[in-house]
């Protein structure tokens, strides 16, 4: 009889540590619990000049890099401790889900419908959706000049659908998986226009400014955020301070000038963090 309570005592003790650690700040699904180790996987966008981009060197650069790098730090990670992995518009809440990556900071747009997967920190910057085009187009000169036109956008955006929805009905949409993808298929003559954030369009300006320029004023308003997996509130809050000290310490709008300064896109003011 005293053999089976004491099995029983210990069986109770087992689940009641069980319980704990599920509870816990420190499990190794979240945030907190994966840096412990000094290390992290983050996803980044490897194809947008001045905010997420390998170079050919194999070094990745770019503001969105220097956020993460800046949440990293702040959690204890160096930045030889972080691995990059590149994390396209279709596969953000696939990583995040399946835990290939830690987080995501890659022009992550925070909406309604990916805040039932996903939990965000932020946001850390502000922009709107615009238009590239060839430096010698002119026939468009916003959205409302899109019908009948060959547009791009990547592939699980939310780019392409705004248009669809908002202004042009008759737009024939082109899609591929990276912006670099509909910029090549722009300077061929293969679409008409892109269509995506203005500060990322803005890098491929900056790259060939006797071929490409912006058109039209923007047209939407997009909050970037720092994607964690659903349900990491600890994670959101570390992040969230983390950018606020960014921001506070005149380390933000040096990240800003560092990459995007030589464009002719305007260094906006810092965001409301309204994800904390």
């Amino acid at each position: 009889m005293a053999f089976r309570r004491a099995l029983r005592a210990a069986a109770a003790t087992a689940a009641l540590a069980l319980v704990a650690a599920g509870c816990g700040g420190n499990d190794e699904n979240t945030l907190v619990g994966s840096a412990e180790d000094g290390k992290l996987t983050v996803g980044i966008r490897y194809d947008q000049p001045g905010m997420g981009q390998r170079r050919v060197d194999g070094k990745v650069v770019g503001f969105d890099v220097d956020v993460a790098k800046y949440v990293a730090k702040e959690l204890g990670v160096q930045e030889n401790g972080i691995t990059w992995k590149e994390s396209r518009s279709a596969d953000r809440e696939k990583f995040l889900e399946n835990g290939e990556v830690d987080f995501v900071v890659a022009s992550y747009s925070i909406t309604d419908k990916r805040k039932e997967q996903v939990t965000f920190a932020g946001p850390y910057f502000e922009t709107g959706q615009g238009l590239l085009v060839r430096f010698i187009e002119s026939s468009i000169a916003g959205p409302e000049d899109l019908d009948g036109k060959r547009l791009c956008s990547v592939s699980g955006s939310t780019s392409a659908q705004k248009i669809l929805d908002d202004f042009q009905q008759n737009v024939r949409l082109v899609e591929y998986g990276q912006y670099s993808d509909c910029v090549t298929a722009l300077l061929a003559g293969n679409v008409d226009a892109v269509t995506t954030d203005q500060v990322i369009l803005a890098g491929y300006v900056q790259e060939n400014p006797e071929l490409l320029k912006l058109v039209g004023d923007p047209f939407t308003t997009e909050r970037y955020g720092v994607g964690l997996p659903k349900g990491d509130d600890e994670g959101r809050a570390k992040a969230a301070a983390a950018i606020q000290k960014m921001i506070s310490t005149g380390a933000w709008q040096q990240a800003l000038l560092d990459n995007i300064g030589e464009s002719d896109y305007k260094i906006p003011d810092p965001p409301q963090i309204t994800e904390q």
